[in-house]
């Protein structure tokens, strides 16, 4: 089981890449000194690792992938809903993301946007 989560993403996405490059500063400007909540595995960096969860490189190209303090796997909207409760100032994002119906909504649209998003950068020739 982890000590902390980790989230495994793809810096090669430009919009992926500055989502969590914001969400990292965040966490650092609001946590205190010390304070590594997540492990942070940059998939274009370090494609190997796509092992240690079980997933292709092109899965987690996909959708964002974490595992959690537990050492559930989470995916897509649930990684996000899961950084929000784990953040000051956006826990109760996560809460109101993670209600049921609206969490089931945020997967839907997370989903459909990952699919677009995944082709687009594709396309674009980034992998």
């Amino acid at each position: 089981m982890p000590a902390k989560a980790k989230l495994y993403y793809n810096s090669a996405c430009p919009v992926c890449r500055t989502g969590i490059a914001q969400q990292r500063a965040r966490m650092d400007g609001l946590l205190p000194e010390g304070s590594d909540t997540i492990a942070w595995c940059d998939i274009a960096a370090t494609p190997e690792a796509a092992v240690e969860i079980d997933k292709s490189v092109d899965q987690i190209r996909h959708s964002l992938h974490m595992v959690d303090e537990q050492g559930r796997l989470l995916v897509g909207a649930d990684v996000a809903i899961a950084v929000w409760a784990m953040t000051p100032g956006r826990r109760w994002l996560g809460w109101l993301v993670g209600l049921p119906g609206i969490r089931q909504l945020a997967r839907w649209g997370y989903n459909r946007f990952a699919d677009r998003l995944f082709a687009w950068n594709k396309r674009h020739g980034r992998w």
